[in-house]
């Protein structure tokens, strides 16, 4: 093993994607891939989806057993990192093992976050983080299914809305309770949350909004009912879908900086340079002196891609796949009965345009329609917060007519770099 370790912390997609940037570099012999999962990194959108649907679906791996054998790097599975001492550089795991590092990447994702009335381990209530959530779930549903009980999901993000859709796919009753004004409301603008809305209502789902979660029945560790709107629900199986928390507890304990999230510069080096921070965990600066996190796919790898110049002594700051400067929100993607819908970033782009591309799963771009750099940023008031392309495009007159029945029903959404 290398006498310059990099230890890496993290079971996720920004681990994955670390490792195989320095693999890629030659240097797969200097990793420590450290988990408190015992599986190595895996898809994870697939478990609120497909995994949930089908019984013999398992997860699936970015890359093989053989591959990181391969590439020199050791992994630590299913052995968490207790204590990290900065001044020693040596992180220590639950086994009592002992790492020193060169570098420590902390990739530790986010968990799910609960509510304080619910104490832990009640018998009926769940979250979907990881791969032991989803498998302990989908044996629930299939039990559900046979005794026709309803679940219940406290949520109406992604996660929850998803979950939902495949459980109705599933055969089961869903409701899904969400306390803010609409679905989606810190991902997508007010006229896609409309349409999100209407399209799981159309599946039977039945979705309330705005309402107002007041008390908690539990009786021999279960949730019996909740009280809403100031009625009394009765739940046989409640899903929590009301986000995650960034998971900077470690860095927290050995005195990094920390504030929703563990807070790193544009080379993703956390207050200790020696450490570093990737993917859903990092507190990253913006333009204009902003901090913000980014919990997605794309986020995940263009960090991974920085954080690996990083560690091999180049100074490349972050920066969105496209080459511009992030306003907003990173590419994702999302799946609700069948349809895909992707959103990116809205970029100050270094070129004079930005593209928003509307398209179809299976075929190309359906058009494009150009807007103009500075009279997007400048006049259509959707820079730097949650955004609708289609609704951006409509405002500035440039959504072509032959697409306005795809905005209607989108598939697609795509704003990137012309």
């Amino acid at each position: 093993m290398s006498a310059d370790p990099i230890v890496i912390v993290g079971g996720g997609h920004a681990a994955a994607a670390l490792c195989a940037a320095l693999a890629e570099a030659g240097q797969g012999g200097r990793v420590h891939l450290v988990s408190a999962e015992h599986e190595l990194p895996y898809q994870r959108p697939p478990l609120s989806k497909s995994f949930l649907k089908k019984a013999d679906e398992t997860i699936a791996p970015h890359k093989a057993t053989a591959w990181y054998a391969e590439q020199g790097m050791q992994t630590h599975l299913g052995d968490p990192v207790v204590y990290i001492d900065r001044e020693a550089r040596r992180v220590l795991l639950r086994s009592g093992t002992r790492l020193a590092y060169q570098h420590l990447v902390l990739a530790t994702g986010t968990r799910a976050r609960t509510l304080d009335a619910l104490p832990p381990g009640l018998l009926n209530v769940h979250v979907l983080r990881d791969a032991d959530h989803a498998r302990s779930l989908r044996i629930r549903l299939s039990e559900m299914v046979a005794s026709g009980r309803r679940l219940t999901v406290l949520g109406g993000g992604f996660i929850g809305l998803e979950l939902a859709a495949s459980a109705r796919q599933l055969g089961l009753d869903v409701t899904v309770l969400e306390v803010a004004p609409r679905l989606l409301g810190r991902s997508v603008s007010a006229s896609l949350g409309e349409y999100v809305l209407a399209h799981h209502r159309s599946m039977g789902t039945e979705v309330q909004i705005g309402v107002r979660i007041e008390g908690f029945e539990l009786q021999e560790g279960r949730l019996l009912s909740m009280q809403v709107n100031g009625n009394r629900v009765a739940v046989d199986e409640l899903v929590l879908g009301i986000g995650g928390v960034p998971e900077a507890r470690l860095a927290a304990d050995c005195g990094l900086v920390v504030e929703n999230g563990i807070v790193v510069d544009a080379c993703m080096r956390t207050s200790d340079p020696a450490i570093l921070a990737i993917g859903d965990c990092a507190a990253f600066p913006i333009a204009g002196g902003a901090r913000i996190r980014l919990e997605s796919v794309q986020n995940a790898n263009d960090q991974a891609r920085t954080a690996a110049a990083t560690l091999l002594g180049r100074e490349e700051p972050y920066a969105p796949a496209d080459g511009g400067t992030v306003t907003n929100f990173p590419a994702d993607h999302t799946t609700r009965r069948g349809e895909r819908q992707q959103l990116h970033s809205v970029s100050r782009c270094r070129r004079q345009t930005a593209v928003c591309r509307v398209g179809q799963r299976t075929a190309g771009p359906h058009d494009v329609a150009q807007v103009d750099r500075g009279r997007f940023a400048d006049e259509s008031g959707f820079s730097g917060r949650s955004f609708d392309p289609f609704e951006v495009a409509a405002r500035l007159n440039l959504l072509p007519r032959q697409l306005r029945s795809v905005a209607r029903n989108p598939l697609a959404i795509h704003i990137s770099g012309a």
